[in-house]
């Protein structure tokens, strides 16, 4: 997984994490500690790029429940139980669309994957960049 940081500046600051490669077992807490490390310099707002994104598993749905939940100043739940932190997913998709992360150009593949599992009803989704930096 290759991940690039951009900054861009919309309304309010804007961080873009783009996500290149799989997002899955391999590397989900990699993609996690890299949204915590931009939380933690004071980014609030992050937009993920996931144009370059070609596989997102089960535990690339947890990272981008954590990463979600970092950005509303939460701690994610313990990633070592993994079931847990997929209940955790469902559990808290009832909170609405997420004001502090959004998706940038899903591919179809991963369009699917995440209507499948509910994620596009907890994240805006957007295919312009102009219009997803302003909706920050």
């Amino acid at each position: 997984m290759d991940m690039i940081i951009k900054e861009a500046q919309g309304r309010v600051p804007v961080t873009i994490l783009g996500l290149k490669g799989d997002l899955d077992a391999s590397n989900f807490q990699e993609v996690i500690k890299k949204a915590d490390d931009i939380f933690s310099l004071g980014g609030c707002n992050l937009l993920l790029d996931m144009s370059q994104l070609k596989f997102l598993s089960s535990s690339g749905i947890v990272a981008l429940h954590s990463i979600a939940l970092i950005m509303r100043g939460e701690r994610p739940h313990d990633l070592d139980n993994g079931w847990s932190s997929f209940h955790a997913v469902r559990e808290d998709n009832g909170s609405g669309k997420q004001e502090h992360v959004k998706l940038l150009n899903p591919t179809p593949k991963i369009q699917e994957t995440l209507h499948k599992t509910g994620m596009d009803a907890f994240f805006e989704i957007f295919y312009d960049w102009n219009t997803a930096l302003a909706s920050f």
